[in-house]
């Protein structure tokens, strides 16, 4: 059985990170994660990365991140 390989995640830690999209579109690469909420018991009620290059933000489900087969951990 072949398991998928996770990029391993606290969400605590998100803010700030720096991360590569596997298959870039809009000529749009690399990306940092700017607004995270949380609700009363700590658990992310919203997530937003932004682009390097044009700016754009764009809203993200934080679990999507530990999908290698989308995102790389840093800047690749």
């Amino acid at each position: 059985m072949n398991k998928i390989p996770t990029n391993k995640i606290n969400p605590r830690k998100l803010l700030g990170s720096k991360w590569t999209a596997v298959e870039p579109a809009d000529k749009e690469k690399h990306f940092i994660v700017t607004e995270m909420e949380f609700d009363d018991e700590g658990v992310v009620t919203s997530c937003v990365i932004e682009a390097v290059m044009s700016k754009r933000t764009f809203p993200i489900q934080w679990p999507d991140l530990k999908s290698q087969d989308q995102w790389i951990q840093g800047w690749k």
